[in-house]
């Protein structure tokens, strides 16, 4: 991949990245509630879910769900269900005092549910599989060219979804008052529940 089209890849990216999400959002409310390195392993979890995305599109998948409307409604309200899921367990979640200092007991479960808010969003799979290929030189190493645009594609994420976490964890510093925190609760809850939602009555991607 030249440096030119790596650039125009990276800015698609960029792009990509700063849209808030579902991402962003499980970012900014696992950091509210954990502090800055808790939401990073969910956000690690939302990086394996790209890397699987983006070897389903090399192998060809991507284009087979595309084509296939039975198989992307049964992913897309898989995913929808476990927004809402995501959304009513916030909503419903007891007002306890935000410490950032204070570990979750299973980190692992964060890293859980970055990977399955990623990974049961067929339209990233859509977007990724229509996106790729027209960075791909065709005459160069195709195996060189996926690792950089894996690299590409996790490090930009990383960064804009720390900028959302240390943004939103900034704030939920200042949130010990019981009836502020069950107010933030039920935002981020309707959040997650808005964008599974959306996800259910959405159409496929041109």
């Amino acid at each position: 991949m030249s440096l030119p089209l790596w650039l125009g890849f990276l800015l698609a990216a960029i792009l990509i990245a700063v849209t808030p999400g579902p991402g962003a959002v499980l970012s900014m409310s696992t950091s509210m509630r954990h502090g800055y390195w808790s939401a990073l392993v969910a956000i690690l979890g939302l990086q394996l879910a790209i890397l699987v995305h983006l070897v389903i599109v090399a192998v060809g998948f991507g284009a087979l769900l595309a084509a296939s409307g039975t198989g992307f409604a049964v992913v897309k309200f898989i995913g929808a269900a476990y927004l809402v899921w995501l959304g009513v367990q916030k909503w419903r979640a007891p007002p306890l005092p935000v410490d950032a200092e204070q570990v979750p007991a299973r980190r692992s479960g964060l890293f859980l549910h970055g990977l399955l808010v990623n990974l049961t969003n067929p339209k990233a799979i859509i977007f990724i599989g229509a996106l790729v290929p027209q960075f791909i030189d065709p005459g160069r190493s195709q195996l060189e060219q996926y690792l950089l645009i894996a690299a590409t594609l996790c490090l930009t994420d990383i960064a804009v979804m720390s900028i959302y976490a240390l943004a939103a964890g900034r704030l939920g510093r200042w949130l010990h008052d019981p009836k502020a925190i069950r107010l933030q609760n039920k935002a981020f809850g309707g959040l997650f529940v808005s964008a599974g939602t959306l996800l259910a009555f959405s159409s496929r991607p041109p």
